[in-house]
């Protein structure tokens, strides 16, 4: 059997070298490998023809294929017609001069390139429409044409070029079934999803295959969204259960001496961990969404210069002061919570109801401050051996919680809404807008809830209702 049938729908991704075939097979199929789709500025990377199938559970949905770019398209447009003689030629015709052009190699890389279509592939033909219209290109579109088979024109626009778009999209409808623009440097899933189900237009034998296939895909990526929300709600209850321990000497007299300098050891070490915490979160993140050139650092309290501890960063992300307020008026007990943690549970629930009272002041005035990490001292048993100990975390302040996820949102949408098709190696960074301060009352009351919950070191991090509510989150903020 021929390599390229398969019961499998197949396009061949064709079009002059350099204008983005490769860059948009990566976008679709979520590949930013240069080992499996090179993609590169150097003319004639792809010098044959590669089969790039789009599988769910190891079977072959749909199948694209990567092939060379037309290098010498109007030479080859008159050979087919001497080949063919008088009237149109077909595809017979072409496959003619597929099987002469394959054993000459005068013309190697359009018969790699046709080769698949004359088997019955569909055409995606892929230009630039900021290179001027030329000759080469009518000739391309012509060949394409005599095949006969279901084609479509994408525009890979990677920047305005509007007076040339329009008579692109006027000369590209008299050669083919559609024309849609398609940016493969910044498509988004919605954009991915929206050209896959193009297909459906030129392929109508193919419906059931290609409606089951954007199915499977509607399915995952809702599966991937969800998992990325219960990625995001371990991270939170992690940090917001985490605490640093420092031994000390039991001497009254050495334990104030050592306090200052175990505080400020601990502040490094507290700030490290919640960092390292969130930057296990965002290679989950990466995976999850198969990104391999999009990386994460940790630099110690710093992570990706955003410091945790900075009043810059208090004042970026988290709630506003009077969403804090109210947030900590209807949620309750938050500034008590933390009370009631740091002296080891011996005031018996009592800072949790005071806190519930005066909640909503204290956000107020400490929502926009620097957090205050808690430091208590207390008999730890190390090795058998009772000693006294520092314990540092979380921070006091409400907004410690909205901060982490703030930050981890904002990069969540980089990650989700960056294309496969670019190749440049990104470091996320802490630029842009928050987004809680976007919410509304009762998500905010919600979350902060639960927020209080981990404070008080309850077991369970998943609550059902919060997961959901981050769910709808993730929706949003893929949305921008």
């Amino acid at each position: 059997m021929n390599e390229w049938v398969t019961d499998a729908p197949t396009f061949a991704v064709v079009g002059k070298i350099n204008m983005g075939k490769s860059s948009v097979l990566s976008t679709l199929l979520e590949i930013d490998d240069d080992k499996l789709i090179r993609v590169s500025s150097t003319p004639g990377e792809t010098t044959r023809c590669y089969a790039l199938p789009l599988t769910f559970d190891d079977k072959e949905m749909i199948r694209f294929v990567d092939t060379p770019g037309f290098s010498r398209a109007l030479e080859v447009m008159r050979v087919i017609q001497e080949l063919h003689g008088e009237g149109t030629p077909d595809r017979a015709t072409i496959r003619r001069f597929v099987d002469e052009q394959m054993e000459k190699g005068e013309f190697e890389d359009e018969a790699r390139l046709l080769e698949p279509v004359v088997e019955g592939a569909g055409v995606l033909y892929v230009v630039d429409p900021s290179k001027p219209m030329r000759d080469a290109f009518v000739a391309e579109m012509e060949i394409l044409r005599w095949t006969g088979t279901p084609r479509m024109a994408l525009l890979n626009e990677k920047a305005e070029h509007s007076d040339r778009t329009e008579e692109w999209k006027a000369r590209l409808g008299s050669y083919f079934n559609l024309v849609r623009t398609f940016n493969a440097h910044h498509a988004r899933f919605e954009e991915r999803r929206s050209l896959l189900k193009s297909l459906l237009e030129i392929d109508e034998k193919n419906k059931g295959r290609i409606e089951q296939t954007i199915r499977l895909i509607d399915s995952e990526w809702e599966q991937r969204r969800e998992e990325s929300a219960e990625f995001i709600m371990d991270f939170l209850a992690k940090a917001l259960k985490h605490r640093e321990t420092e031994k000390i000497d039991e001497k009254e007299e050495e334990l104030e001496h050592r306090k200052e300098r175990a505080k400020e050891q601990l502040k490094k070490r507290y700030y490290s961990s919640i960092a390292t915490f969130e930057e296990q979160t965002y290679r989950k993140l990466l995976k999850l969404y198969r990104h391999k050139l999009l990386k994460v650092e940790v630099v110690e309290e710093k992570f990706h210069g955003v410091d945790l501890s900075s009043e810059e960063t208090w004042q970026k992300w988290g709630l506003s002061r009077s969403q804090l307020a109210i947030a900590g008026g209807l949620a309750g007990g938050a500034a008590g919570a933390a009370i009631d943690i740091g002296t080891a549970g011996l005031t018996h629930g009592f800072g949790t109801v005071f806190g519930a009272l005066t909640g909503a002041g204290g956000a107020f005035f400490k929502g926009d401050s620097l957090p205050e990490l808690k430091i208590t001292a207390q008999g730890v048993t190390f090795d058998g051996d009772r000693r006294k100990a520092l314990i540092m975390g979380p921070p006091e302040s409400d907004n410690f919680a909205w901060v982490l996820l703030d930050r981890v949102l904002h990069h969540y949408q980089e990650i989700v809404t960056r294309s496969h098709g670019r190749r440049d190696e990104g470091t996320i960074d802490g630029e842009g807008e928050g987004w809680v301060r976007k919410f509304g009352r009762e998500r905010r009351t919600l979350i902060q809830k639960w927020v209080i919950g981990q404070l008080k070191g309850v077991e369970r991090s998943f609550d059902p209702e919060v997961f959901r509510e981050l769910v709808s989150v993730l929706v949003e903020v893929e949305k921008g």
